[in-house]
């Protein structure tokens, strides 16, 4: 009887607690935590992807006169197109190497001491690229680049592992998507900032980087007074009350003992804590589609072709006939439905599922990357098909936001467990950055071999990450991380090991769940006593 007392006062527990463990999901800490975290990562990341392309000129024109000062002479094409080339895309080297620091930061640091400590990258990067004229050092600019790449690599690994630990499993998708929210509004702030009426002009371009200094000291005088994520303390620190005070102030309750058992009975379920490294991964066979999968994800969600879109849009709204000087500003509406898409995505993933918005989105953008290829060949047959080039653009867009563009970071979370989840991440971010950088490297050649057909080959990779995920990925959604570790257990041929008390413990949940009244407990208490 002992068992099956256990399992009532958890039920009973689950019936007094109802409405709070039901409702409780966004509560104020939670919001907190997430929107400061996501403004000085997500945010910055976002940003520092758009906030070049307004002032490549001046850039350019600045290069040319500190070589011309050094050597009294111009540089030369060749070499000033190279020494551009290198200033954007040593950005994703950065990031890589920002990935590659995380599973130590993170093991050392906890969750949100590596994010505190990120901060500094980003200061000292904004202030290389804010005072790199003043000092008359291009290399100032390259290094700065460099050094908000290394920022960028840590925060797009620390912030989804941090959110997804801190937040209860049934809002952990929406939870996660406010990283991919902020991402948007990140590059929508770069669009909006490279106006010529705001800061994309040669006297202020250098003030575009100085903002970069914004989000970072805001988050460092904000996020030391958030707790750290509970999940590290009590698995990796060994530290119950801390893990106790974490729970209760982000969730807002006194009771969090059935959260408590919840990552205890992860703890069980790896017998221990053991910070595994990429190479012990690898070797793993219960994770290894679990890695397959967070491989090829993130790989499709950089390969999917969205550089490519940015690429193209203004020479698109130039063949409909627009003024250049207004196409800056229609090109806003990007940046507008970028931001719709993916708040959408945060409020209905947890009613859709992860699994359909993150094939359906793929597939979308397949279809739309069909159309257009087809309206960019006829472009010339009639007068308003750019205009439906435009629209299929919006539909990539739209696509990307709604699911690739944030649920892999979410996903890369939830498929692995606390001793696996530093060494995923940092897995996944590697992908990530080499991906991003190969596109930038490769896209003129593909640009140039296929024309405007290189959008097939965009449509072929979110097709086939597509099927892929069709046949392999299960739904996360509501599941706890020992769930769906087990969900992985039969294609990764290792057997499932769970624990009397683990199997108690998830069939009270299951059945609290499922009952709407007093009597439905009672009979399920009743069932689960008769099976004991």
């Amino acid at each position: 009887m002992g068992k099956a007392e256990k399992i009532i006062n958890l039920e009973n527990e689950d019936v007094n607690n109802g409405s709070n463990t039901t409702n409780q999901g966004w509560t104020c800490r939670l919001v907190i935590a997430s929107l400061f975290g996501a403004f000085s990562s997500s945010y910055l990341y976002g940003y520092n992807l758009s906030v070049v392309n307004a002032p490549t000129l001046y850039v350019k024109k600045f290069y040319n006169k500190t070589w011309n000062d050094r050597y009294d002479q111009p540089m030369e094409a060749a070499s000033l197109m190279l020494m551009w080339s290198v200033t954007v895309s040593i950005f994703a080297i950065g990031g890589l190497v920002g990935a590659i620091m995380v599973s130590p930061l993170v093991k050392r640091l906890g969750r949100k001491g590596t994010l505190l400590l990120n901060n500094i990258f980003a200061i000292v990067a904004s202030l290389m690229l804010a005072l790199g004229e003043v000092a008359g050092s291009s290399e100032m600019l390259i290094l700065g680049r460099f050094i908000i790449g290394v920022d960028a690599g840590i925060a797009l690994s620390a912030l989804p592992m941090y959110l997804g630990e801190i937040s209860p499993k049934q809002i952990r998708g929406a939870l996660g998507q406010i990283h991919s929210i902020f991402i948007c509004v990140g590059v929508f702030t770069g669009q909006v900032m490279g106006l010529p009426e705001l800061l994309g002009q040669e006297s202020r371009w250098n003030y575009m980087f100085g903002i970069i200094m914004v989000p970072a000291v805001v988050q460092l005088l904000t996020l030391p007074f958030l707790p750290e994520s509970p999940r590290y303390l009590l698995l990796e620190k060994q530290d119950a009350a801390g893990a106790q005070k974490a729970l209760q102030a982000f969730l807002n309750k006194k009771d969090v003992s059935k959260e408590l058992e919840e990552v205890q009975a992860e703890y069980r379920a790896q017998r221990s804590i053991h910070l595994v490294s990429m190479i012990e991964l690898f070797k793993t066979p219960s994770v290894r589609w679990q890695i397959i999968t967070a491989i090829v994800t993130m790989g499709c969600y950089q390969l999917c072709g969205l550089n490519a879109i940015w690429f193209y849009t203004n020479n698109i709204l130039k063949e409909a006939g627009m003024v250049s000087n207004q196409i800056p500003y229609i090109t806003l509406i990007t940046g507008g439905v970028e931001i719709l898409a993916a708040v959408v995505s945060g409020m209905i993933i947890e009613h859709v599922g992860r699994r359909p918005l993150l094939i359906g989105g793929f597939g979308a953008m397949a279809v739309f990357y069909g159309l257009l290829t087809i309206f960019l060949n006829l472009q010339t047959k009639a007068s308003w098909l750019p205009y439906l080039s435009f629209g299929c653009i919006l539909g990539v867009i739209a696509s990307f936001c709604t699911g690739p563009g944030g649920i892999p970071f979410i996903l890369t979370g939830e498929l692995f467990e606390q001793s696996y989840r530093p060494a995923a991440f940092m897995i996944a971010g590697t992908v990530s950055w080499l991906s991003n950088f190969a596109v930038g490297l490769l896209f003129p050649f593909i640009q140039g071999a296929f024309g405007a057909f290189c959008f097939m080959v965009f449509a072929a990779t979110c097709l086939a990450g597509a099927v892929f995920l069709y046949f392999v990925l299960p739904e996360t959604k509501g599941k706890t991380f020992v769930e769906i570790s087990q969900s992985f257990a039969k294609i990764n041929r290792v057997a499932v090991s769970v624990t009397n008390e683990e199997m108690e413990w998830v069939a009270a949940k299951v059945k609290v769940e499922n009952s709407d009244t007093q009597n439905e407990h009672g009979n399920a208490i009743t069932e689960t006593e008769n099976s004991l």
